[in-house]
């Protein structure tokens, strides 16, 4: 069985891409081939390379998330192979310049930066999940400050560049050892890497250029949906730093019990319970469904437990609708341990017509015959 992709990072299921990548990079550095010698370490190397590749493309992340690893066969191939990379040219291409080569392509913070997802757990109704529904929620998360529009700054004054980077969000420090000359890249103590300091903050936001609010959304409950279904609300998260895009709401639904039904992927289960009578001549019977009550016809002579099917009663197929599943009514039946008198003289005969089929006589043999066929 493959392991767990978030177990081999050793990252949380909620970890973010930045969590992702320092996992990667420690894990790396401590098992790939160049490094480890031991026994195993190449095999653990790929492993973790595979985990991160597919971790790390939020479409392939999202199909592993929900479905696993059958959801992602075929996908994560855009590292191209690191497991044949160089231990230095991994490095190289997460810390933009190894060995000398430092902070030359490495990204300014003080641009755009996309705002965090968000998670919210929705309780619903067996038949809400069946049918599907629209459900009103109150979300709280950060908005962009309307009062200065995201910068962060009084309203009539502006963020100037740091004075310790030079508005880079870097300082590097150059060390000379007996191997040669090496530069040593940090973000800026003084702005954070932020490349810019805020002297007149904003009132309304605190400088942070966002504010917590709760906000009112209608969530459309597709019908079939289960227990661990994930819904995603498109730019619905936290806004993003600096006028960056917002990030998404991620919906998991959770589905309570009935005291009628049970739920088989699209089919649905019941259980009836009718006489011996019912069962040796037949009947039709109204039965509670998640349509509503429906006839359902006896055969005569039916047997303990024998299964009777409503079809296009049960689910309809998730993403497709029209299609749905079954009902499954298990038949018990009620065999009384005391019958009236009269009820005896009558069911005496009839066993006296029908003759003992079970070789035991009386009244006992001829009800156990009867429901064992």
């Amino acid at each position: 069985m493959a392991r767990d992709y978030y177990e081999i990072l050793g990252v949380s299921r909620d970890a973010d891409k930045e969590e992702l990548k320092r996992a990667y990079r420690r894990l790396a550095r401590k098992y790939h081939p160049d490094v480890n010698k031991e026994v195993g370490a190449e095999e653990q190397f790929k492993e973790i390379n595979r985990a991160y590749e597919v971790l790390s493309e939020p479409e392939t992340r999202d199909r592993y998330d929900r479905f696993g690893e059958a959801g992602i066969n075929g996908a994560g191939a855009g590292f191209g192979g690191m497991e044949d990379m160089g231990f230095a040219d991994i490095f190289e291409s997460f810390f933009s310049g190894f060995a000398g080569g430092a902070g030359q392509q490495t990204r300014r913070r003080n641009g755009p930066v996309r705002g965090d997802d968000l998670r919210l757990d929705l309780k619903l109704e067996f038949k809400e999940a069946v049918f599907g529904d629209e459900k009103e929620i109150r979300i709280p998360h950060l908005e962009t400050c309307n009062v200065c529009s995201g910068m962060g700054a009084k309203p009539g004054t502006r963020p100037r560049a740091c004075p310790t980077c030079s508005g880079t969000g870097q300082v590097r420090r150059a060390t000379r050892t007996p191997f040669g000359s090496f530069t040593q890249v940090s973000s800026c103590p003084t702005c954070n890497g932020e490349g810019q300091v805020i002297e007149d903050k904003c009132e309304a936001c605190g400088g942070a250029g966002r504010k917590q609010e709760t906000k009112k959304l209608k969530i459309t409950v597709p019908p079939g949906v289960d227990n661990g279904t994930r819904l995603r609300v498109s730019k619905e998260g936290d806004a993003g730093l600096r006028s960056g895009p917002p990030g998404d709401l991620y919906v998991y639904l959770f589905v309570e019990e009935s005291s009628e039904f049970q739920r088989d992927g699209i089919n649905i289960l019941s259980e009836i319970k009718i006489s011996y009578l019912q069962a040796i001549l037949g009947c039709r019977l109204e039965v509670s469904t998640v349509d509503g009550p429906v006839e359902l016809l006896i055969p005569p002579g039916t047997q303990p437990s024998t299964v009777l099917t409503l079809e296009n009663h049960g689910v309809p197929r998730l993403g497709n609708p029209v299609s749905r599943g079954d009902h499954l009514i298990t038949v018990l039946i009620d065999i009384p341990t005391r019958v009236t008198t009269e009820e005896r003289e009558l069911l005496e005969k009839l066993a006296k017509i029908k003759g003992d089929r079970t070789g035991k006589g009386g009244l006992e043999g001829f009800l156990g015959g009867l429901f064992r066929g």
